[in-house]
């Protein structure tokens, strides 16, 4: 099996946004990514400048290094990126979930696999206009598909501003039957007061167009830690 790109492990530490907030995990963040989004806030596992800071790893050391991480206790593995779907993680889930582990999976749904029905959870974030990126909803949709019944999908939209909150609103149209969470957005250095009044914002626009079905969330490890690296 080749070896993954891995630019960290760390942990255990709390899921920081989507359907799994709050849930103790440990991170593994995979190296290397097909978009180049404007607000990035993990540059050093997107861009090719830094891959000699990237650590290739087999599986069996990845699932040997979460252990190491949890005291040898089932946990659950978040993995991110980057785009973690440019990788064959198929191993390491296997191997994982022979050890206990449970895995989710974060991607902007550019990349559909046919792994992604091995995944306890899958979040697909499609990324709105203020990333500069554009949507292949085909794509978004292939990986749902994908999927499967097996593994809980939802959708995650991070909202920075009035556009990417109609875009929001057509990713739940196009997929109604996923679960769907809005994320605010927060710019670099955003304090407690920054994101609470982004959050009353976007629950305003959510109260004016009687959008009840969608989940409103600040990112938790920003309010906890700021933009600090390795939490």
């Amino acid at each position: 099996m080749k070896p993954i790109p891995i630019s960290e492990i760390f942990g255990p530490t709390l899921q920081g946004e989507g359907a799994l907030i709050g849930t103790p995990t440990v991170f593994v963040r995979t190296g290397a990514c097909d978009y180049r989004c404007n607000w990035c806030d993990t540059l050093y596992a997107v861009l090719p400048e830094y891959k000699h800071e990237w650590t290739p790893m087999p599986p069996a050391q990845i699932v040997e290094k979460v252990l190491e991480l949890s005291g040898d206790n089932p946990i659950l593995v978040t993995i991110s990126g980057g785009n973690p779907a440019l990788h064959d993680l198929e191993e390491l889930l296997e191997l994982g979930h022979q050890q206990g582990l449970t895995f989710a999976l974060e991607t902007q749904a550019s990349k559909a696999k046919a792994w992604f029905e091995k995944l306890d959870h899958l979040t697909l974030s499609p990324k709105g206009p203020s990333s500069g990126m554009a949507t292949d909803w085909e794509a978004v949709g292939q990986c749902i598909a994908l999927a499967g019944p097996q593994t809980q999908t939802s959708l995650k939209v991070v909202v920075f501003d009035e556009e990417d909150y109609i875009f929001a609103r057509e990713a739940h149209t196009r997929f109604p039957q996923v679960p769907f969470f809005l994320q605010c957005g927060t710019e670099a250095g955003a304090d407690g007061v920054q994101i609470r009044e982004k959050t009353e914002w976007l629950l305003s626009r959510v109260a004016q167009d009687g959008w009840f079905d969608a989940v409103i969330l600040p990112q938790l490890h920003v309010l906890l830690w700021g933009n600090k690296r390795g939490v």
